[in-house]
């Protein structure tokens, strides 16, 4: 289905829409509807102002919004906060913008079941620090904790750097509301340690980017908060070195937290933005590797032995961050990568390929000669891990727009063409969306995208929900 199949959203369905959400819940303001016309990605080149945005604060509204768009074949675009790095809350194709900002609420915390029951719209953060205050932990958040919702983490299966030990946020949902694209409400999973009772369509929603449904509710597994935690950060000569101990540790039977890798050039450029005097001057590249668990006893010995290890392969230092000041401090200048890239220049590419853990040291040569083959430089962060990196194309400010949108194109292409012949995949947490949908339709074998295809004419006939996500018009 293209754009020119749509319907527009007219006045009497701007009336329809204020009877189902009331008035203040329906925005028509093209300048206020700007807010909901782009995610993190570049504005300019994928942004998209939708015809109108509408604020529910129940599942019953978005219902009845989703079957008044079905009707009149009126694309609508779910969002949470807007925080995706791929495209994937970006109206393309205009139409109606449900969000979720509204439904915010934590509706029960059950300890019995260790499980809890939030509205899609409910700030991961502010979640988390709400458990974490019954002395339970969600352990399967991502990074970007501010401004993310729990919503959106489910629609993209968000992940982070906690992510080797504890997973990614699919593990910890055990239920969803679903909004189906034909407005129907639909009850998947629940307060189950396990269930097979036919296909899981819960896990098929969790990552599929908004486009089978609108997920209003959600159950959230909690486990028991660590008592312990302890910090190293680990100064290596080169990124080859940083990148060899990752399969060290990880055989050795040890279970690091997160195990975060800097290059270089992250390292001093975070550190500039920050202020930081970390001693970073004589180090190639950083791993800060986290360790939590129950005793502390055992968390100590397996700080030591992973420092050991770090040593025998070579680590120039090992700095150990036990107190909470100390440890904010050092994962502040992980967090603030990507801010301080874009102090230096606003235009880049920031990706978040995926390969076999054994796979990352070839990664760092291929990322280099790409760099210098295309002009521009590409630093590389990211969650080594779990194989996670955040391969991130940096424009050099001399480099014309005209020049960086072709090398960006190639670069990226033959980038992912590396991804894959690695065995890896060209997004581990971010999406397709908008963004990689092209380079997927390339790199996936046709029988694979065939499939995704049948799921979704089945779910979503009509192509209402989130359209132009993940496929493309002639894919």
């Amino acid at each position: 289905m293209n754009q020119h199949t749509y319907n527009k959203v007219t006045a009497g369905i701007i009336e329809e829409l204020r009877a189902i959400a009331g008035g203040g819940n329906v925005i028509v303001d093209e300048e206020k509807l700007e807010t909901y016309s782009h995610d993190e990605t570049d504005a300019q080149v994928y942004g998209h102002t939708p015809e109108a945005a509408v604020l529910p604060r129940t599942a019953g509204q978005v219902a009845e919004i989703v079957r008044l768009a079905n009707r009149e074949r009126i694309p609508i675009t779910p969002r949470g906060a807007g925080s995706g790095l791929s495209g994937g809350a970006i109206p393309e194709y205009g139409g109606i913008v449900v969000s979720l900002e509204r439904m915010n609420r934590l509706l029960e915390i059950d300890r019995d079941n260790m499980a809890a029951v939030v509205e899609a719209g409910m700030v991961t953060n502010d979640f988390a620090q709400a458990v974490q205050e019954e002395g339970l932990f969600f352990a399967g958040y991502p990074m970007s904790l501010q401004t993310c919702v729990i919503g959106g983490n489910i629609a993209e299966n968000a992940g982070g750097g906690k992510a080797v030990k504890y997973g990614v946020t699919g593990r910890y949902v055990l239920g969803l509301e679903l909004v189906t694209p034909q407005g129907d409400i639909v009850e998947l999973g629940g307060k189950l340690a396990k269930d097979v009772t036919g296909y899981d369509l819960k896990s098929l929603v969790i990552g599929s980017e908004g486009t089978l449904g609108i997920v209003t509710k959600a159950i959230i597994r909690l486990i028991g908060y660590p008592a312990a935690k302890s910090d190293l950060l680990v100064l290596f000569k080169t990124p080859q070195d940083a990148i060899n101990v990752v399969p060290a540790i990880l055989s050795r039977g040890l279970s690091p937290t997160s195990i975060e890798f800097m290059d270089q050039l992250s390292v001093h450029t975070s550190c500039r933005y920050l202020n930081e005097s970390l001693p970073y001057e004589n180090a190639g590249a950083m791993l800060l590797i986290e360790l939590d668990g129950a005793n502390p006893e055992q968390i100590e010995a397996d700080l030591i032995e992973t420092g050991k290890l770090c040593e025998s392969r070579g680590a120039l230092e090992v700095y150990v961050a036990e107190d909470r000041n100390n440890i904010e401090r050092i994962w502040n200048v992980r967090r603030n990568i990507a801010e301080a890239f874009k102090v230096f220049s606003p235009t880049q590419s920031l990706e978040d390929i995926v390969v076999p853990t054994s796979k990352i040291p070839l990664m760092i040569p291929e990322l280099e000669k790409l760099g210098k083959t295309y002009g521009m430089i590409i630093p590389c962060y990211g969650h080594a891990g779990d194989g996670n990196l955040h391969a991130t194309l940096v424009k050099d400010p001399a480099m014309s727009m005209q020049e960086w949108n072709k090398n960006e194109a190639a670069c990226l292409a033959e980038l992912y063409r590396i991804t894959v012949g690695f065995g890896g995949k060209i997004s581990g947490e971010h999406g397709i969306g908008i963004k990689r949908r092209e380079f997927l339709r390339n790199l996936m074998p046709a029988a694979e995208l065939e499939l995704m295809r049948a799921v979704k004419q089945a779910w979503d006939p009509n192509n209402i929900m989130n359209p132009g996500k993940i496929f493309t018009s002639h894919n």
